[in-house]
Formats: structure tokens, C-alpha cells, sequence
């Protein structure tokens, strides 16, 4: 299968009354951290929104059935269960909303080497209205990953969306800490308002409002994109409704001003993780030029995010490999990690800062055989197999060891 097929398959499920909920599948989602959960999460309010059979708290873990079929795999079609586990209601712990019944390892979306990739879900109508039948594609490649964020705008682990193909976002696609970083139109910089800010405007925002150096740079690094998100989608709401609510005069203009805002929010993501680290390494007490080095080259044409301890010692032939590191930032890593393998040819071993909720053994093993270390905020290092974590390397472990290495 190619590219196309996807989107054709896209074209073919978009028709009325569908909905899409997509989402990165996390170690928790597969069965890569055999975690046992046997089937992909799905957020309760989301499901209700989909099946609103399931939203009875007066029944103990209501359910319903649907036909189901993976196209990305020619997976023949099974028949799922979507159940509101709510025992929390009477007394126990657990209130979180599933589907189950894929067929174990033999399902592409519990497969562990499926970890990382793009889920989407096409809910489909009956004649009446209700959802009767559920199509499902699991990305197999970047490329189709590219082709899904370039029609509804980049998808981060942790991160999900649900559209009605007829009315938008059925409902909000990030669920953000309590200790909110929301904006209100009056406390936005009005010079935001008028000229869109910078990726690194909006990070020094998200510092200055989650400074909490108390924390590990780990708990600072994730605290701060999820403030730093919840602030840019303040800003793109405050800058673009009121644009929006004055309609647009031809098609033309409301695709042009749509693609405007998606390659917005790609560059955004783009950039969000690596300029944070930026941050959480000066915090730390690294001094850049001489400690670390942002974007320099180290063969030319080649640009590892950083460089340490400098890109002067890098081409010094006189200084110890040894005593090289580079880190690269990639926010999902599952496809992007052989990106790196050529960035510093001095340096053995490549260390990789991600994101991502997960990899399989398959795929870590191969990374650790290219050279590839990942570093993995520990609060993340769950969604990872227990053999893999012994191995993972957190944000804080590699600020430390490449401060000791030049002193």
C-alpha cells in the first residue's frame, strides 16, 4: 500500500456524520510495556461523546458492541467492546473508558512495534445517526503520518483529537493540568495580538509562569510544554476567531487562511521541545559556547540540535572523543531516530531526547545496536517495557554527566 491509499481511505470515511478520533499509540495503548490493558485509551468524555449508550453511571461498567476493521492492515472485521470501567463510583479505583476485543498481539493497534504510530478511528454512522460501525488506520509509515498532520495539524504523544467531519472538534483536544497556563484575551501582550510571537516568545512565557526550579528539569520540561501549548492555543483563539467569525469572501481565502494556521502549529511543534531543553540547560547552569553549542554545525551541512562541550572542541582533532556528547531532540522518535546517526561523526554514541510514550523492545534494541541513547523524561519512563527502562536515560542524568565531563 502507498501513500495514497490512506488518503484515500481518508476521503472515503470523511463522508457526513462521521467521526475521527486519532491519537499516538503509547506502550500503554499496545502491548510493548505488557501492561495487560488490551486495548488503545481512549479519554471517558470522548467515548461518551462517541457512544453515548456508555454514559449510564447508574449501570456498572456499561457497554456496548461495534464491528470494527483495521483497512491500514486488511485486518478482517471484529467485533470490539467500548466499556466505562466506573467501579471508582461505588467504592473502587477505576474510572477510565476502553475498547477491548482486538485479538491480542496478532492487532496491528496492540502490536508492540505499532508503539508511536498515529491511530485514527473513523466512527461511522448508521441510518439513524448513532455509530454502528468503527474503521480504523494504523500509520505505517512517516509518511502517512506527515499526510494525516498536514490535513488536521501536528498529533504529540499524550495528545489526541476527535473531530465530527460535520461541526469540528467535538470537544477539547488537550486536558491541561489544574495549575492552568490559559490566557485570557486582556492578558495576552497586545503586541501578540497583531504579530503572531515567536516559538521562543512563547517558551520564555511558559518558564516565566512554571519557573518551579525546585523541580527536576524532567517534571520541568513536560510542566512547561504543556503550559507552553495551553498558551499558544490562547493566543492562536484570541489572534484567529475574531478573523474566523468574519467569514471569508471565497474558498481560496478561508484555505489559505486554514493552511496559514496548520503550518502554524506545525512549526510550533517543531521546535517546542528543542527550545526548552535550551532553557532547562542554562537553568542548569550550562553556559552556552562554551558548554554547549545550539544548532552549530559539526560537518557542515550537519547540524545536531547540540553540540558539548562546543563546536570549536568538536573540530579540534586534539580533544578527546571521549569527552564529546550531542543530544538531538526529536518529539517521536519511532521513524526519526536514523536522522541522527550521521549528525556527529566524532561521536560514538548519539543521544536522542524524546518524548515519545514507549517503544518496543524490537525497536529500542535496534536503536542501541545504531549507537542511539534515549533520553526520556522519567515521569514518561512507564509507558516503556520494564527490560527497556534499566537503560533509559533521564534529562537529568544527562545534564549531570556532560557537566562532569568538563569540568
Amino acid at each position: 500500500m502507498s501513500v495514497s491509499d490512506f488518503a484515500d481511505w481518508m476521503s472515503d470515511t470523511g463522508r457526513e456524520g462521521t467521526i475521527w478520533y486519532a491519537k499516538r499509540l503509547s506502550g500503554n495503548d499496545t502491548l510493548a510495556n505488557r501492561a495487560h490493558q488490551a486495548g488503545p485509551y481512549i479519554p471517558r468524555e470522548v467515548l461518551f461523546a462517541i457512544l453515548p449508550v456508555l454514559d449510564r453511571p447508574e449501570r456498572e461498567n456499561p457497554d456496548t458492541h461495534l464491528p470494527l476493521r483495521i483497512d491500514s492492515h486488511d485486518v478482517e472485521t471484529r467485533r470490539v467492546r467500548a466499556v466505562w470501567y466506573n467501579n471508582a463510583l461505588r467504592g473502587g479505583t477505576r474510572n477510565e473508558a476502553r475498547m477491548t476485543g482486538f485479538g491480542g498481539r496478532s492487532s496491528p493497534l496492540l502490536d508492540p512495534e505499532s508503539t508511536g504510530a498515529i491511530a485514527v478511528f473513523a466512527f461511522l454512522p448508521g441510518s439513524g445517526g448513532t455509530v454502528t460501525d468503527c474503521r480504523v488506520w494504523v500509520c505505517r509509515s512517516e509518511a502517512e503520518e506527515n499526510l494525516f498532520e498536514e490535513r488536521l495539524g501536528p498529533l504529540e504523544p499524550g495528545h489526541w483529537s476527535i473531530w465530527s467531519l460535520d461541526d469540528g472538534p467535538l470537544v477539547p483536544a488537550t486536558t491541561f493540568p489544574a495549575a492552568t497556563c490559559r490566557l485570557d484575551r486582556e492578558n495576552i501582550p497586545s503586541a501578540w495580538l497583531s504579530s503572531f510571537p515567536t516559538g521562543a516568545e512563547i517558551v520564555a512565557k511558559s518558564v516565566e509562569m512554571r519557573l518551579e526550579k525546585e523541580r527536576s528539569p524532567d517534571d520541568r520540561l513536560l510542566r512547561r510544554r504543556d503550559c507552553e501549548y495551553e498558551i499558544f492555543l490562547s493566543v492562536e483563539e484570541a489572534v484567529e476567531m475574531p478573523r474566523i467569525r468574519q467569514g471569508f469572501l471565497s474558498i481560496g481565502e478561508f484555505v489559505s487562511r486554514a493552511q496559514s494556521i496548520l503550518q502554524r502549529r506545525k512549526t510550533r511543534a517543531g521546535r517546542s521541545l528543542e527550545l526548552q531543553a535550551r532553557e532547562i540547560l542554562l537553568e542548569e547552569g550550562l553556559r552556552e559556547t562554551d558548554q554547549f553549542a545550539h544548532g552549530a554545525e559539526s560537518e557542515p551541512g550537519r547540524k545536531p540540535d547540540f553540540l558539548f562541550p562546543s563546536q570549536a572542541l568538536y573540530r579540534d582533532p586534539a580533544f578527546p572523543s571521549e569527552r564529546l556528547r550531542m543530544l538531538a531532540v526529536k518529539t517521536t522518535c519511532r521513524d526519526r531516530w536514523r536522522q541522527i546517526l550521521n549528525e556527529a561523526r566524532r561521536i560514538e554514541t548519539k543521544h536522542l531526547l524524546t518524548v515519545q510514550e514507549g517503544v518496543s523492545e524490537g525497536q529500542f534494541r535496534e536503536m542501541r545496536e545504531s549507537g542511539v541513547q534515549l533520553v526520556v523524561p522519567s515521569r514518561l519512563w512507564t509507558h516503556y517495557p520494564a527490560a527497556v527502562r534499566a537503560e533509559l536515560m533521564s534529562l537529568g542524568s544527562f545534564i549531570e554527566e556532560v557537566g562532569q565531563l568538563n569540568r
